[in-house]
């Protein structure tokens, strides 16, 4: 590409610094932002001002307050390798709670009044996931749930007497519903269904008379459920067209339901012990709520909020007052104004699936070169938020003079059930299919080129980018590939034992289905790619092992096409650290700029 006026510098936009919710209680909101270039725990007051930062870790960091202390829970891991360790961090001083760093420790959990703690860890085999309940008064701890494979702890009941366990069934995006009674040891499956459901954490009423709960079980979209202890039944008590997910205050006063409309969020909040409805809550814009927290009291509700044109920023609002407020107010070097927003399209693929893709074009009649930017997954979603890994390069490429393509191919989330299961394991090269079928609905835009087509993805979006060079290779003109998969076997051979058993309901097993997941993967048909290719790694990720990213870079390398490889030693699977995404991102677009 040439020079361009009003070019947005990629740094000034890789530095916009965002800012998330992580917990509120009693007038102080934990906050997570990336202001020292990693994602640390701050604390603000509900009613904003400075920003006081609690950690400095060398990596990204979670947190949550301790019931009923004034102590932090840290989770935190090492360069990127997602063995989360579990601390306690009070007056300035870290004490380790949960730590083996050989392991993985997640999904915390507190009891109401702060005196237990559950997590679930892979310590016993690497493998299975065992849920334990530790008494932080004497660091005593129990396993209450193991029954093999991945399992969380999704909260304790009111009066401390049951925790609530998600059990995935090893079917995709498929898990029940377990009551553990603690005194007992007594487990139930509440929730026995015959086709793939999921169901998230539940919302409990005050009394642990019954629960809310987010499910598409019974129906294509999710919609909100409540479980009587009592009677031992469900009722659908809110539903609608989209996916429906729910949140709700300790005190048991409000029910909000966050409502998934293409990508984009409206909240509605009722009451909580009536469902009479109370109206929708005001957002700053139009856009994607994040992280939606309630005061314990039920006084506020805390939530990021950002979109392809607001990098994001951590709100409340006083549900006394009715007053929505804006608690960080984060530097921002770019003129937001000259962000662009997308329009949301819908295309037809080759069998007739209608497929939605969110496309930015710049200023001008073009025809402009395209990048389709994949998301990951697959069971996930393209939403309009400020996206650190896609955001930022999308607004300085369309200020380049490139149109950005973001499509939610078959297999995302957001769209129903049935839409989701339409890539599973052997429909897998259907979802590729969709990519060749916007490649032709973008050719018949006068605006775009589609012979200066390239592919970028992360993760399984990576894989994606690999797939379309390979099985699409008339197509696509250029990739840019992190973290992905080029070879179904050996990453499922080689990520961690934990992370196989996740992902062999979604992409078929080694014993089952070795045939198509030889031939599905790109290293398979590494003959036809002819592109060039830019490629990113973390050498501790522990899902899609580097050894993906060599052999395709080794390959390629051989046959003389352009493969250039950049391995961050510090990362993981996600860019962390600000300054390898600048690096990524520069040399990204540079080498975009050399091959199209």
């Amino acid at each position: 590409m040439g020079a361009v006026a009003d070019v947005i510098d990629l740094r000034a936009l890789l530095e916009l610094r965002t800012a998330a919710p992580a917990d509120l209680d009693e007038g102080s909101v934990l906050v997570r932002s990336d202001v020292p270039g990693t994602m640390q725990l701050f604390r603000a007051t509900v009613r904003g001002g400075e920003l006081e930062q609690l950690t400095d870790f060398p990596d990204p960091v979670e947190g949550m307050f301790v019931p009923g202390t004034q102590r932090i829970l840290v989770a935190h891991d090492e360069a990127g390798n997602e063995h989360t360790q579990l601390s306690l961090l009070e007056d300035g001083h870290l004490e380790p709670l949960v730590d083996d760093p050989d392991f993985v420790h997640r999904e915390p959990h507190f009891s109401p009044d702060g005196s237990l703690l559950a997590y679930v860890t892979n310590r016993d085999n690497g493998v299975d996931w065992v849920v334990y309940v530790r008494s932080l008064r004497d660091r005593r701890e129990r396993a209450i749930f193991a029954r093999g494979g991945v399992c969380i702890p999704a909260g304790f009941s009111p009066d401390a007497s049951m925790v609530v366990e998600l059990h995935d069934t090893g079917r995709p995006s498929d898990n029940d519903v377990y009551l553990v009674d603690l005194a007992t040891g007594d487990m139930e499956n509440i929730a026995p269904h015959e086709e793939e459901s999921w169901f998230d954490e539940p919302v409990w009423r005050p009394d642990s008379s019954s629960f809310f709960v987010a499910t598409n079980e019974g129906r294509d979209t999710k919609a909100i459920k409540r479980y009587d202890l009592g009677t031992r039944s469900w009722d659908v008590v809110v539903e609608g067209d989209w996916d429906i997910d729910c949140h709700g205050d300790d005190a048991g006063r409000w029910l909000l339901a966050h409502v998934n409309e293409g990508g984009y969020s409206r909240l509605e909040l009722r009451d909580a012990a009536t469902l009479e409805r109370m109206g929708e809550l005001p957002l700053p814009g139009r856009g994607v709520v994040e992280e939606p927290v309630f005061a314990r009291d039920g006084s506020a509700l805390a939530f990021k909020f950002s979109s392809p044109v607001d990098p994001g920023d951590t709100w409340t609002y006083d549900l006394e007052r009715q007053e929505l407020r804006r608690i960080t107010e984060l530097p921002r070097p770019v003129d937001l104004a000259k962000l662009r927003e997308p329009e949301l399209h819908r295309f037809e693929s080759f069998d007739g699936e209608s497929i939605p893709v969110f496309l930015w074009e710049p200023d001008g009649d073009g025809p402009f070169p395209v990048v389709v930017t994949v998301h990951g997954g697959p069971e996930s979603q393209y939403k309009p938020a400020f996206l650190p890994s896609f955001t930022p390069f999308t607004q300085h490429l369309v200020s380049r003079g490139y149109a950005v393509a973001a499509p939610n191919v078959r297999g995302s989330t957001g769209y129903g059930k049935r839409y989701e299961h339409l890539d599973d394991v052997r429909l897998r090269l259907d979802s590729v299919r969709d990519l060749g079928a916007l490649h032709d609905w973008l050719g018949t835009r006068s605006t775009i080129d589609a012979s200066r087509a390239a592919l970028y993805g992360r993760s399984y979006g990576g894989y994606m980018v690999l797939a379309g060079l390979a099985f699409q290779p008339g197509r696509w003109a250029a990739g840019i590939e992190c973290v992905g998969i080029s070879n179904f076997v050996t990453f499922l051979e080689n990520t961690a034992p934990w992370r196989r058993a996740v992902r062999e309901p979604e992409y078929g097993t080694l014993e089952h289905d070795r045939d198509f997941l030889v031939e599905a993967s790109p290293i398979t048909h590494i003959d036809r790619i002819r592109a060039p290719l830019f490629i990113q790694h973390g050498a501790n990720d522990p899902r899609v092992p580097l050894e993906e990213t060599e052999q395709i870079h080794r390959v390629l390398t051989e046959k003389g096409i352009r493969c250039e490889l950049l391995v961050h030693e510090d990362e993981g699977h996600a860019i962390g650290k600000l300054e390898n995404r600048v690096e990524t991102f520069e040399r990204a677009a540079a080498f975009l700029d050399e091959v199209l």
